[in-house]
């Protein structure tokens, strides 16, 4: 399977994944809640699946983003807040990487002769301070509607090499920073979605779509996989584009009023 049809598979997955929880939750949305503009405290939990772009997708293939953010949504429907992400996968793409550790029968062996299990996975990390606004889609529920948000913040991405409970002394300790393409700069990220804050209830979420842009750096002098290649110093553009699902835990600093009618 090429590139674009693994991509369109991806995209498609999580489109649907969107779908479905906008659909079942949409009208409990609508019907459940009651209630004027308020402030308060936003604490969540997020997943995201996102497909990587530009330099970035030479590295890696599909990538999870865990996390959480800290907020706080004001009356007048303005949001700021701070978000941090682990970011982790189990596909890179760089080749070759171990190719001069493999001996005359196909293996890398470890300090007593056996041979290893190397494995390789990406990792990475984000940390991100936003700002966005609320644009309710119903007068009777004015902390739900259309949540827009920006932000910038810090990016670092790398490979993690893992040989288990072996030792494989070439790829141990100091020498795995020969590998591990260590990454990190500027980020960017944009969010637009639908957020749901019930009255008093457990269900409240967010879910969209997100992109982040990463203006980064490689921060190692030398790959030990290529000794005779200059590292270079140019500046990377590492780009994510996914979706982005989450619960938060409003504390309501002034309570929603009800309405009612005789």
């Amino acid at each position: 399977m090429n590139n674009q049809t693994s991509k369109g598979n991806h995209f498609q997955r999580l489109s649907g994944c969107l779908f479905f929880l906008l659909s079942a939750f949409g009208a409990q949305a609508q019907s459940e809640t009651k209630n004027e503009s308020i402030s308060t405290p936003l604490v969540g939990i997020h997943w995201g699946g996102n497909l990587p772009g530009a330099d970035l997708l030479a590295r890696y293939g599909f990538l999870n983003n865990l996390g959480f953010s800290v907020g706080y949504k004001l009356e007048n429907q303005w949001y700021f807040g701070v978000d941090a992400n682990f970011i982790f996968g189990n596909q890179v793409k760089i080749t070759g990487l171990f190719d001069h550790l493999i001996d005359d029968k196909g293996n890398i062996t470890d300090i007593n002769g056996d041979i290893a299990n190397v494995l390789v996975y990406p990792r990475g990390f984000n940390a991100n301070v936003s700002i966005g606004r609320l644009f309710p889609m119903s007068k009777t529920n004015e902390n739900s509607g259309i949540l827009v948000h920006g932000g910038v913040g810090y990016l670092l991405h790398h490979m993690r090499i893992e040989t288990n409970d072996q030792v494989v002394p070439q790829i141990e300790l100091e020498y795995k920073k020969g590998y591990d393409r260590m990454t990190t700069g500027l980020n960017f990220h944009q969010f637009v979605g639908y957020s749901f804050l019930n009255n008093g209830g457990p269900l409240n979420f967010y879910a969209g779509i997100y992109f982040q842009q990463g203006l980064t750096y490689n921060r190692r002098s030398i790959n030990f996989d290529q000794p005779d290649v200059p590292v270079s110093t140019a500046m990377r553009l590492d780009l994510q584009t996914g979706i982005r699902v989450g619960w938060y835990i409003p504390f309501y600093s002034k309570k929603p009023k009800d309405f009612y009618y005789n």
